[in-house]
């Protein structure tokens, strides 16, 4: 069972910066590949970013490309989602994924076996 925590949501302005943090359980976080999704009122869950068990790999939606960073700390048990240049259609809630199983579960967000709870994001204009 992996346990995942999220935090660093909260209110910002258009322009600014948040970084998300998802905490996990268990002592095979490396072994973990990791993504983070989001979802606003009224949409459907969307791909944000994910990264490879070494961080080798990463991905990123077309709409975060270039605003978006997603990396990881395996020593911590933890990967971050450092947002910059916010803009208002990205107020969502985010939730990061794991899967344990392979190297790197990409934008398919059936690929992940464990969600957190998830951390508001609003963006003001």
């Amino acid at each position: 069972q992996v346990h995942l925590v999220e935090s660093g949501g909260g209110l910002v302005q258009t322009g600014g910066s948040l970084r998300l943090s998802c905490a996990a359980s268990g002592r095979t976080f490396s072994s973990y590949s990791m993504g983070w999704f989001r979802q606003a009122p009224g949409k459907e869950r969307e791909f944000v970013a994910a990264i490879s068990r070494n961080s080798m790999s990463t991905g990123y939606a077309d709409s975060v490309k270039g605003r978006f960073s997603i990396s990881r700390d395996n020593a911590k048990n933890t990967v971050y989602l450092q947002m910059n240049s916010l803009k208002p259609e990205d107020t969502a809630v985010y939730s990061c994924g794991a899967d344990t199983e392979s190297y790197y579960a990409g934008s398919y967000y059936y690929n992940y076996d464990y969600w957190g709870q998830g951390t508001q994001v609003t963006v003001s204009s």
